[in-house]
């Protein structure tokens, strides 16, 4: 983005690489391809600029900064289940290093789960469930990827994992997602500790908490209109992990969150 704003770099550059592949067939001309380039600098250059000046100054003027991770802690590419991670932090500290920020600029970390659990491709997962319930959890979850419509493997709650997310993280509160996709269990099983464990969670066999299920929080807007039993379990999974659940999503529709004082 940055060589857009200085034409003659730009040029220069480009020759260096066309240079480089002089043996290729078909190769546009340095001309065809700075023309190519330099239509784009009217339409993107007024959408780029330094970051972390703008994040800095925000800062300074005490605005509101709003930062989302993207993929799950276990996916981290040092504190997840390697080998079966990403290339990436994943975590609330890659925040800072993304974007510039301090950490002393950060007052407050949300960490978001699913009332159940996720994962796509290999690794270790504990509470994976490979019957009805997994294949309940995935259909009306719809728990397949967005853009390759990858089936995600699908699972209880484990608690043990969420509860060490959050210490690495250092959540101050966690948003509990797709509550209502739970509706209709006769039971709910929560990972409460592993048999066989180590490092790598290989092998991991996991230790269960049942709850009794319940029909129907879909659509629910007040912690208190919630069923008995599903009031139960997010309790239940707040003292398992140790930090406060401060919303409940029982739809997809924005409006259906359910926020706890």
């Amino acid at each position: 983005m940055g060589d857009l704003r200085e034409p003659k770099l730009l040029k220069d550059k480009l020759a260096y690489h066309l240079s480089a592949h002089a043996n290729t067939p078909d190769l546009p001309t340095l001309a065809a391809l700075e023309d190519y380039l330099m239509a784009y600098a009217p339409q993107v250059l007024p959408y780029t600029t330094d970051t972390t000046a703008l994040l800095w100054e925000a800062v300074d003027q005490n605005q509101k900064i709003l930062l989302e991770g993207a993929q799950g802690s276990m996916l981290d590419v040092d504190f997840g289940t390697y080998p079966f991670v990403t290339s990436s932090t994943t975590i609330a500290a890659g925040a800072c290093s993304g974007s510039g920020l301090s950490v002393k600029d950060i007052d407050k970390i949300i960490g978001v789960a699913k009332a159940y659990c996720t994962r796509v491709g290999l690794g270790p997962f504990p509470t994976e469930d490979l019957g009805q319930v997994g294949a309940y959890l995935r259909e009306k979850g719809h728990e397949y990827g967005t853009t390759t419509n990858r089936a995600r493997r699908c699972g209880y709650f484990d608690a043990v994992a969420v509860k060490y997310a959050c210490r690495l993280n250092g959540c101050s509160e966690l948003a509990l997602m797709k509550l209502d996709v739970l509706d209709g269990l006769e039971e709910i099983l929560v990972g409460v500790g592993y048999e066989n464990s180590n490092p790598s969670l290989e092998g991991a066999k996991p230790i269960y908490k049942r709850f009794r299920g319940w029909e129907r929080s879909a659509g629910v807007g007040e912690f208190n209109a919630l069923p008995k039993e599903a009031k139960e379990y997010i309790l239940a999974l707040q003292e398992l992990i140790g930090v406060k659940i401060s919303s409940i999503s029982t739809s997809p529709q924005r409006e259906n969150m359910v926020l706890l004082p």
